[in-house]
């Protein structure tokens, strides 16, 4: 435990508010400024670490089955007088500690009750999970990690007592009981009178009574309960990204890894330039026009309609390598045309293999334009 979380334990003993900040233990205090990466949330999540309110769960759990019990409170009440009328009427006849039909029959009343009941708890519960995290399904949280034998008591018992999500949990908690004991009061007070004369009633009647409050009181509270749990899963969906949350140096290396190395990739393309280059001569007998500085530069453009954006650069060069593009275009009676700032241009700013700028379309347009008019081909328009 190092010596600043002993300083914050003296401030806090002496003064449990002070100096306390919401974002005490927020994830810039490590370091962590950036939101997280798509992939970084997609990772998280198959490794099973999501946006979950467990409160959420259980609060669909509880409403849910109010509700059917409610809706079946008939049938379970009349299995309930059936099962105790069998065996009050079996209780004279046979010895219960010795007869084994009496284990089968409870167990048949017993799933009876308790199966339906049962089976919505199922429902709601795979409804609360599914709509936070939707179907998926991973094991990885119940691998074993070895790591955490010996874990870092400074940080736990930061995490435990003196973090936003303890003080949140904590605060939730009394919350809930205040609510609910205020709920439960003023149910009672609203039928205080007739539960003061439920012992002058038959006795269905003050059960009847006392049902129906009960009942009331807990779908009241199963359905505070979920609005509850509600703004709890916003919560923990903010505590979760908040956790993703990473450093500048964990983007880079994400970037890396995605996009590969920038020096890397800086190398490939310098060497896919080099292959091209030395190609690139073959290509000068497809050209349809070569454009020239006249002796300093040479490109070599070609044009399809149907198959290119824009004029694409087969080849360029400079002096000697121009030479000996204006030399294959003379011996292939592709057209050369002099422009020197267009040659220069595109010597400079078009790789091999690349489509020219848009700046240039219309230029090129123009050229190729009377190219086309000259040799006797269609003039088609960039």
């Amino acid at each position: 435990m190092d010596g600043e979380l002993l300083k914050k334990i003296w401030e806090f003993r002496n003064n449990p508010f002070a100096g306390m900040h919401i974002q005490w233990f927020a994830a810039e205090d490590e370091g962590r400024t950036e939101e997280p990466t798509e992939y970084k949330i997609r990772k998280a999540r198959e490794d099973g670490k999501v946006a979950k309110s467990v409160d959420l769960v259980s609060a669909m759990i509880l409403l849910f089955c109010i509700v059917a019990i409610g809706i079946l409170s008939t049938y379970m009440l009349n299995t309930i007088l059936e099962m105790v009328r069998f065996f009050f009427l079996k209780s004279g006849e046979v010895d219960v500690s010795k007869d084994t039909t009496m284990t089968p029959v409870f167990l048949m009343y017993f799933f009876k009750l308790a199966f339906p009941v049962i089976l919505v708890a199922f429902i709601a519960a795979l409804i609360g999970n599914v709509a936070q995290v939707g179907f998926f399904f991973t094991a990885k949280p119940l691998v074993p990690d070895f790591s955490k034998i010996a874990p870092k008591f400074g940080r736990f018992f930061k995490k435990a007592f003196l973090s936003m999500e303890a003080l949140y949990n904590f605060g939730k908690s009394l919350f809930k009981v205040f609510l609910i004991g205020i709920l439960a009061f003023v149910n009672i007070l609203s039928e205080i009178s007739k539960l003061a004369s439920a012992m002058k009633t038959h006795f269905f009647n003050s059960f009847s009574l006392v049902a129906s409050l009960a009942f009331r009181i807990v779908l009241q509270t199963a359905i505070l309960l979920l609005v509850m749990a509600i703004v709890d899963y916003f919560f923990q969906r903010r505590q979760h990204l908040e956790s993703l949350k990473m450093t500048k140096q964990e983007m880079k290396e994400e970037r890396k890894m995605q996009e590969g190395d920038p020096l890397i990739k800086s190398r490939l393309r310098q060497r896919m330039q080099e292959i091209l280059r030395r190609n690139m001569l073959k290509e000068v007998p497809r050209a349809d026009v070569v454009i020239t500085n006249p002796t300093h530069y040479a490109v070599a453009l070609k044009w399809e309609r149907l198959s290119m954006v824009a004029p694409k650069l087969l080849a360029k060069g400079a002096d000697e390598i121009a030479r000996k593009i204006r030399e294959i275009a003379k011996e292939n009676d592709i057209p050369i045309r002099e422009n020197k700032p267009l040659a220069r241009a595109l010597f400079e700013q078009v790789d091999i293999g690349e489509m020219i700028p848009e700046q240039y379309w219309e230029v090129v347009a123009i050229i190729l334009a009377e190219v086309y008019k000259t040799s006797g081909r269609v003039a088609e328009v960039v």
